[in-house]
């Protein structure tokens, strides 16, 4: 073989392994972690090697980036060398616009497109070459991490930064939604997204309001009492006495039918208030996640919400809280309740006690639920006034049209969502 053939064979191999190398660097940034870690678990020894890379992901890409400039600088001057014993001083303008090219187009443009769109494959298929090379390479790595330490130092940069808890839950809900266009995961995203915003959502947009919620006066007879927290679609009812706002505790349905069972139907002897467990207060501030915490600890799955006054807004159990995450839990007990009527021309008539956390959870819509709970509560804030049947208002990409009125209460809304973008 002579040395022309040599030269070239060698200029060869160095092009594939910078293929190797530039393919491996985008891999191995552009892996999912969580993926690797799931694969760990599974016992996948790739998958363990790819994570021990992304421990120190400064080493990983210093040694790709030196081996990479080695192979390329090495090649480019064989290819020089090569040229110039062929055309003279001219294969030097030769060698610098053809190895640009190759160089380029093999090995990197051509790689790193691949390596993006199969990067959790490609990592596991580089993962053992590299191991090796960056223990082969991690003196000389070291020795570039020390300087590049003293040039950040010199400039008064932070040469690493500790990803914060925020910054976390931003990649989760992005990881979230960037399948967003996916329906065979509708469910489960909707489930995901509710579950981070937890956190963020109070006790008071997801209780049952007062006037939906069923109390009974302790001052009725035990017939009475038992003939309305038996008629309710409810199993625990709040007890008041003398002032609604005044609860006394709380009853539930199986305590009171099971003392009934052992008085054998005497009602004149059943005591309801000391039947009742006493209740439990808690501020409409609170988060569901606090709640839900709150529960578990307490073992209890009923509270009463109040406002900074003391007066009973409502109640709030762990069902509602679970609601949150899965979506309407309806059992042979629930009230129906007229909602969400959608109309053939894509808008839907709402009524107005339609929370707006429900609507976005149902249609996928971004509708701003930090100033007002429901729907109508959102036109009014708006609006800044109390509408008038037919009166029209557009806001978020919206079109919002009354369509019944009780008094001073938006009782229904035709809701027109903006077109798809693609439309």
């Amino acid at each position: 073989m002579d040395e022309l053939t040599l030269s070239l064979v060698a200029i060869g191999v160095l092009l594939v392994m910078s293929a190797f190398f530039s393919g491996s660097e985008t891999a191995l940034t552009a892996v999912s972690r969580p993926v690797m870690h799931q694969l760990e678990q599974d016992g996948s020894r790739r998958a363990r090697l790819v994570n021990k890379l992304l421990e120190a992901r400064d080493r990983l890409i210093g040694s790709l980036l030196l081996g990479n400039n080695i192979v390329n600088i090495l090649a480019s001057s064989l290819a020089t060398g090569v040229l110039i014993g062929l055309f003279g001083d001219a294969g030097i303008a030769y060698a610098t616009a053809g190895m640009t090219v190759v160089v380029v187009l093999f090995g990197e443009v051509l790689p790193k497109t691949y390596a993006i769109y199969h990067a959790n494959r490609a990592a596991l298929l580089v993962a053992a070459p590299v191991t090796a090379l960056v223990l082969v390479l991690t003196p000389f790595v070291r020795a570039i991490e020390v300087i590049v330490r003293l040039l950040f130092r010199l400039f008064g940069a932070s040469y690493a930064s500790v990803t914060s808890l925020e910054a976390s839950m931003m990649e989760l809900r992005g990881a979230i939604e960037v399948h967003a266009g996916e329906e065979e995961v509708k469910e489960e995203r909707r489930m995901l997204r509710s579950i981070l915003e937890l956190g963020d959502v109070e006790v008071a947009q997801v209780m049952t309001h007062r006037r939906g919620a069923v109390t009974v006066d302790a001052g009725l007879s035990a017939a009475e009492i038992l003939e309305l927290v038996v008629g309710s679609p409810f199993s625990r009812v709040p007890l008041w006495k003398d002032d609604p706002d005044n609860i006394v505790g709380v009853v539930h349905a199986k305590d009171l039918l099971r003392a009934v069972r052992t008085l054998e139907g005497d009602l004149d002897k059943l005591d309801v208030v000391e039947l009742a467990s006493p209740p439990w207060f808690i501020p409409d501030s609170t988060t569901l996640l606090e709640q839900l915490q709150a529960f578990r600890s307490r073992r209890e799955h009923f509270a009463l919400v109040v406002d900074e006054y003391g007066s009973l807004l409502g109640v709030v159990t762990l069902e509602d809280i679970l609601e949150e995450i899965v979506g309407d839990i309806t059992d042979e007990h629930d009230v129906a309740v007229a909602g969400v009527r959608p109309q053939s021309d894509g808008s839907c008539i709402v009524d107005g006690a339609v929370t707006i956390r429900d609507l976005n959870r149902e249609f996928e819509w971004r509708l701003p639920d930090d100033e007002a709970t429901t729907i109508a509560g959102l036109i009014l804030h708006e609006a800044r006034q109390i509408p008038d049947v037919g009166q029209v208002f557009r806001f978020y990409g919206f079109r919002f049209e009354i369509a019944r009125r009780q008094r001073n209460q938006i009782t229904s809304i035709r809701v027109t969502p903006p077109p798809p973008a693609n439309d």
